[in-house]
């Protein structure tokens, strides 16, 4: 993969002024290529490509290729920042320079990337400084994703530098996850109404704060994510909704798709779009 002068992917037009993406962590484990193709077959606005070990999640051609096929956009390209995917693309800013090399190159205007873990030191106490030089280097948004504490036995140990929560953080733009938020026990359409512009996108699903990160469908958790999307369209947010809910629960065929289908349903409804007939 290159970290010069790369071509971009030419994004779909006309999309909607809130365009809905399927994130590919929503039909894992199927492949990316799925994910173009269930998202192609359900009507969403686009994808969302979260960079893991998989070949064709890190090759920009293949990722092209599939843009093309299936005449859809990735609105996003998710860092390799969990802890799942330590072993993707090497250290820390790599990870992090390669995805904003990725996204440009494929047309994604957001890059998703989780907050620095505490261990992580260096690029931990450089973090916000160090993003808005990337954002400027490749023309794109890294958008800081909200996270929960972590608890071992009860207590809070600190898992994340500078914190899980971004609000307080000097970052430009912020991702908000109704997962993350049920398990650190916020009020998504609260937080949602106090980040104000940096909000840069969004991870539609839900959850409850039981400690596990569950990302339920919207609605079957504690998260006020109906009233959250209408606050969203009626405000005149320029970011983008990415569904990112586990369907690794479906067992019949169709299963999943059905999952799928609903929640994106629920999405243009709040976000007050015309359903296709």
């Amino acid at each position: 993969m290159t970290l010069t002068s790369p071509k971009p992917a030419q994004p779909a037009a006309n999309l909607p002024t809130i365009p809905v993406a399927l994130s590919s962590s929503s039909v894992y484990p199927l492949s990316v290529h799925d994910t173009f193709a269930v998202a192609h077959d359900l009507g969403y606005d686009g994808v969302e490509v979260m960079v893991t070990g998989s070949q064709i999640s890190r090759n920009p051609e293949t990722v092209k290729g599939l843009i093309d096929r299936y005449q859809l956009p990735v609105l996003a390209i998710h860092a390799p920042t969990l802890l799942l995917t330590q072993q993707v693309w090497g250290k820390a800013w790599t990870k992090i320079e390669l995805s904003a090399a990725m996204a440009a190159e494929v047309g994604a205007r957001i890059v998703v990337a989780h907050p620095p873990f505490r261990w992580q030191t260096g690029y931990a106490e450089n973090f916000a400084e160090g993003v808005r030089r990337i954002e400027e280097d490749y023309g794109v948004i890294i958008a800081v994703e909200n996270m929960y504490p972590w608890r071992v036995r009860g207590r809070e140990a600190k898992a994340y530098l500078p914190h899980w929560n971004p609000l307080p953080e000097p970052y430009d733009h912020v991702t908000w996850d109704f997962s993350h938020a049920a398990i650190a026990g916020m009020d998504s359409y609260e937080e949602i109404r106090k980040l104000g512009s940096r909000l840069s996108h969004v991870h539609l699903t839900d959850g409850t704060p039981n400690g596990r990160d569950e990302h339920l469908l919207p609605g079957e958790g504690t998260q006020r994510c109906a009233e959250t999307l209408q606050y969203l369209s009626e405000t005149g947010y320029n970011g983008s909704v990415a569904i990112e809910v586990s369907t690794r629960r479906a067992k019949e065929p169709g299963e999943r798709e059905k999952m799928l289908r609903q929640t994106l349903e629920f999405a243009r409804i709040n976000l007050n779009q015309v359903l296709d007939e």
